[in-house]
């Protein structure tokens, strides 16, 4: 009977040791998830882009006195404007240098950093924050063009937000390069222990994308590793017409915009 009882004990605090390392777990990626899911980088308030290209840096205050910076590139003879979402990492000092393969084809391009990236203020708290965020920048932008000429694009973690913006507004087509299928149940597979319900980012791709009207064109790696191929392939199957998706042979999560498969579509699509 002895042995039983020590047993018994023994299991009760091998459960409860278990028990607190699992709470410590879910604390430890609850309170950490904002830099888990965002690799945000700063640069100093006075720090000048070097582009060898015309372009117009812009503030914009955001609906908490947060301001937000962005770069617009400007095309010589414009036909409208990309308005782009980036990843997860990096700053406009890097993602500056895809805009020449935007304006080469004539559109304009604005490049937002995210706040608490490069020069734009603040801290990312969640998901609504950062909705809206994107939301008021996109709205002071469009003023200066018709919205029937201004194509929403997004990158990785910038899809999601790109696909919520396209169906708020009126533009003439969103691109989505390597996106996700759902953005909570790709986090599941990263970390399958942590619950939906704690999460600060859901981004339902699946469910927002069939609600957009305007043509969608998606493109993604067959080799991603960081986002898995598959995920376009589904949000494709919940697609009708308007939809075109684009296989990149052996392209990885980066440097998509660099893809010569990826720029011989783009230059049809904006022509």
């Amino acid at each position: 009977m002895e042995i039983f009882k020590t047993l018994k004990f023994l299991s009760i605090v091998l459960l409860c040791f278990f028990l607190v390392l699992y709470v410590l777990a879910i604390s430890y990626v609850y309170f950490n998830q904002v830099g888990l899911v965002f690799h945000a980088s700063r640069l100093p308030k006075d720090y000048k882009f070097d582009y060898q290209q015309k372009f117009e840096e812009i503030n914009i205050k955001s609906f908490d006195g947060t301001i937000l910076n962005g770069l617009l590139f400007k095309a010589k003879q414009s036909k409208g404007l990309v308005f782009y979402l980036h990843g997860n990492a990096g700053t406009l000092e890097t993602w500056g240098k895809i805009a020449k393969i935007y304006t080469s084809l004539g559109y304009d391009i604005f490049i937002l950093d995210y706040r608490s990236f490069g020069k734009s203020e603040g801290e990312i708290e969640n998901e609504e924050q950062l909705t809206e965020d994107i939301s008021i920048v996109y709205k002071s932008i469009s003023k200066r063009y018709s919205e029937d000429k201004i194509i929403i694009a997004g990158y990785s973690i910038g899809s999601g937000f790109a696909v919520k913006l396209a169906l708020e507004s009126k533009a003439k087509a969103l691109i989505l390069q390597a996106p996700y299928y759902n953005f909570l149940e790709l986090s599941s597979s990263r970390v399958p222990f942590f619950p939906d319900f704690m999460k600060k980012f859901s981004l339902e791709t699946n469910e927002y994308l069939p609600q957009v009207k305007s043509p969608i064109y998606i493109f993604h790696g067959t080799s991603d590793q960081l986002i898995p191929f598959e995920n376009s392939i589904r949000l494709k199957k919940l697609l009708k017409s308007n939809a075109y998706f684009y296989p990149l042979k052996y392209q990885e999560h980066i440097g998509v915009n660099e893809n010569e498969d990826f720029q011989k579509q783009l230059k049809e699509i904006l022509e």
